[in-house]
């Protein structure tokens, strides 16, 4: 039975390029692959590579090659992601690196007359290879997903705390929602990461979107105030609502330690911005009184 393995195997190893070849034909016309990508040397070397693996299975240690077509699989699974190959197709092309294998054993089995069982042996090898090969790739893909997800959940996170530039050294930061410790976390992440790539002197958080203020909140945003003081930035609170202001009295939270204004306007007057048109009415009213 041995030698019937190596001889098998050797004959693989042999054939290693036809066999490629014969997966190419059966593969590549369903293949999300474009034809240029599929002549990519790299995709020639990794079919030539696995079938090689496929041969040494059947007569080496097996523990060795599984190693090598782990390393495999790595490498043609994140390749397949790049390339942005779903993991149906994926995994679809491993049963046709199956059914060319087992076209080789079997005109062996039938001009050599081999035992019948030799095919199940060669399963017994081959089959191992290709679960190893379906796991990775599950892996990779899985990773892969919850990148996206993660990457798209901080994009949605960025989004939901925008800081807007009004002038050289002022920004804006509407804050709708609720303000719960993660959230402020991102909020103060936003405000120094900007505020010191903006060089802001003053921003102005605008919390006249914000359902509730309880102890946690104005601890959250005592929070804030204190990380951007410390690199230098002035954050002034605006939009307090009556109705907020008798939740916060009745609560007993002091937010003598933070500046608050109104509104955005009067916090941009209380720090000298003023319109354009402003600045030319206080012109001409300059020239009238010399």
């Amino acid at each position: 039975m041995k030698e019937e393995l190596v001889y098998i195997g050797k004959k693989i190893i042999e054939h290693k390029y036809s066999l490629s070849e014969k997966l190419a034909e059966r593969l590549d016309a369903t293949h999300p692959l474009s034809l240029e990508e599929l002549k990519e040397k790299q995709v020639l070397k990794w079919r030539v590579l696995i079938m090689e693996y496929f041969g040494r299975a059947l007569f080496e240690e097996q523990e060795a090659v599984l190693k090598l077509v782990k390393e495999w699989a790595l490498d043609t699974g994140k390749y397949a992601v790049e390339k942005n190959i779903p993991l149906e197709k994926a995994l679809g092309t491993l049963p046709i690196y199956r059914s060319v294998i087992w076209d080789v054993f079997t005109r062996e089995l039938e001009e050599h007359q081999f035992a019948a069982i030799t095919m199940l042996h060669v399963s017994e090898r081959i089959d191992p290879l290709l679960d190893t090969v379906t796991c990775v790739f599950g892996q990779i893909y899985d990773e892969h997903n919850r990148y996206m997800m993660n990457l798209a959940y901080t994009s949605l996170e960025e989004l939901s705390v925008p800081l807007v530039p009004v002038t050289k050294g002022i920004a804006i930061m509407p804050i709708i929602g609720e303000i719960d410790t993660h959230r402020s976390q991102v909020i103060m992440e936003t405000c120094l990461k900007k505020g010191t790539s903006l060089q802001l002197s003053y921003l102005i958080l605008d919390i006249s979107g914000v359902v509730i203020i309880d102890t946690i909140v104005a601890d959250n945003l005592f929070k804030i105030h204190r990380s951007l003081k410390l690199v230098g930035v002035e954050a002034i609170i605006t939009g307090i609502r009556p109705e907020i202001a008798q939740t916060v009295v009745k609560l007993g939270i002091d937010f003598n330690q933070i500046k608050t204004e109104a509104n955005l306007e009067a916090a941009l007057l209380k720090i000298g911005f003023r319109r354009p048109e402003e600045h030319s009415r206080a012109d001409v009213s300059s020239r009238r009184i010399k």
